[in-house]
C-alpha cells in the first residue's frame, strides 16, 4: 500500500510544480526577451532502510528555452533586438547578467540602461554624450551624433555574449546566469537590428494546452489518494470480519 502511496504523492507534487512552471511562463506570454523555462524532471530514490524499491519523480531544476521569440518593430533608435543567438550583458548587483531583452533607456546622466541596470560595453558600462542623435549598428557599434551636428561619432559598443545554452539559469530577478559562473566575452557572431523588439518565446496556445493535461494528471493523482483510502478501509474490513 505504502508504494501506491509513494507514487500518488510524488504525481501530485511534480505536477503541483510543474504547474507553477507553466503560470510563470504564461504570466510572461508579452514580456520583452522573456525566455520560457522547462521543468527537468527524474526519478528519485526515497532515503531510509527498506525503501529500495520506492521512486519519487520530482523537478531537479529548469533549463532556459533558447527558441527565439518574434521580432517587432517599433522604430525607436534605443530598442534593440538580437537576430539569432545571443545576449546583451547588463550590470547586476552581484555582477554581469544576460537578457534578451533590449528596451535600453538613458538616464539623467547619459547612461544607457535597462531596467535601471546599466548596459555594458566592450569598455564598460556605457555613456552617451550629449547628442541629437544615437544610432546602434549590426555589430552592436554605438554611435551619436553631436549636439552642433557634424559626422557620426562612435561611443562604444554592446557587449554581445554568445554563451552555452546549458550553462543559462534563470535568476530570481529575471535576467539570466551562468551555473558554472563563467563570465562570457564578446562573441563578433552576434547581431543585433535596431528599431526592434524581440519578443517573448512562449507560445500561449501550447502553454494553455500544458496546464489543462497537468490540471487533469493532478486530478487523477487525487482520485488515487482515495483508491488507496478506499483499498485501506476494505482491508481493515476484512481484517475485523
Amino acid at each position: 500500500m505504502d508504494t501506491f502511496l509513494y507514487t500518488a504523492v510524488s504525481g501530485a507534487d511534480y505536477t503541483r510544480r510543474s504547474l507553477a512552471v507553466r503560470a510563470n511562463n504564461l504570466a510572461n506570454a508579452q514580456t520583452t526577451g522573456f525566455r520560457a523555462d522547462m521543468a527537468v524532471a527524474e526519478h528519485l530514490e526515497v532515503a531510509g532502510y527498506g525503501y529500495d524499491s520506492r521512486r519519487q519523480a520530482g523537478i531537479t531544476g529548469t533549463f532556459v528555452d533558447q527558441a527565439r521569440g518574434r521580432l517587432n518593430e517599433t522604430g525607436r533608435s534605443l530598442d534593440v533586438a538580437i537576430q539569432g543567438d545571443g545576449y546583451f550583458v547588463v550590470e547586476a548587483a552581484d555582477g554581469p547578467a544576460y537578457t534578451r531583452a533590449g528596451h535600453f533607456q538613458l538616464d539623467g546622466e547619459g547612461n544607457l540602461t535597462l531596467g535601471g541596470r546599466p548596459v555594458l560595453g566592450q569598455g564598460g558600462p556605457i555613456a552617451l554624450p550629449p547628442h541629437q542623435a544615437v544610432t546602434i549598428g549590426a555589430d552592436g557599434t554605438v554611435s551619436v551624433r553631436p549636439q552642433d551636428g557634424g559626422e557620426l561619432q562612435v561611443v562604444d559598443r554592446l557587449l554581445l555574449v554568445l554563451p552555452e545554452p546549458a550553462d543559462l539559469v534563470k535568476r530570481p530577478d529575471g535576467l539570466l546566469g551562468t551555473r558554472s559562473g563563467i563570465q562570457y566575452g564578446p562573441d563578433e557572431r552576434v547581431r543585433v537590428a535596431a528599431g526592434h523588439l524581440e519578443g517573448s518565446n512562449v507560445s500561449a496556445v501550447e502553454e494553455m494546452i500544458r496546464t489543462m493535461e497537468l490540471s487533469r494528471t493532478f486530478e487523477m493523482q487525487m482520485r488515487l489518494f482515495q483508491a488507496a483510502d478506499e483499498m485501506a478501509q476494505t482491508g481493515d474490513r476484512l481484517i475485523r470480519g
